[in-house]
């Protein structure tokens, strides 16, 4: 492989990963409740229209997946206070457990997939993993590299 075919090597197996997680485990809860949530637990209280950009979804789509979310007591939704026209959207205790019990309901579903894996392999995954946070927090807040 060489260096081009990396980043979209890794976001393909990202994305399978997640699907094979998600088959596994049986959890039928839709892939972008779980974005929203893990951004909501990283970046804090956003509103709708961050949201919907950062999901590439229209905000009458993120609106209604919000709804869903509130309705299960995962989110909560409240006057913005620098502006009342504005709605923010934080995540609640009851959603901050829900999102740990899906990283360790896939977690414990994909751990057999890489159960042969040595110290040094482990070694590479946490570093490339390391470098992969670093480079997406960058990017959502906008830093220069």
């Amino acid at each position: 492989m060489n260096r081009d075919d990396i980043i979209p090597s890794l976001v393909l197996s990202a994305h399978a990963l997640a699907r094979i997680a998600a088959q596994d485990a049986g959890n039928e809860a839709p892939a972008a409740q779980w974005r929203v949530l893990s951004r909501l637990e990283q970046g804090g209280g956003q509103r709708v229209g961050e949201l919907a950009s950062a999901a590439r979804t229209t905000q009458p789509g993120m609106t209604r997946l919000l709804g869903s979310l509130e309705r299960e007591g995962l989110v909560r939704r409240s006057a913005d206070p620098t502006d009342s026209r504005a709605v923010v959207v934080d995540i609640t205790a009851e959603g901050v457990t829900a999102l740990r019990s899906w990283r360790e309901e896939f977690r414990d579903t994909l751990a057999p997939r890489f159960a042969d894996l040595g110290d040094d392999d482990w070694s590479v995954l946490m570093r490339a993993a390391k470098i992969l946070t670093e480079h997406i927090g960058s990017a959502k807040t906008g830093e220069a590299r």
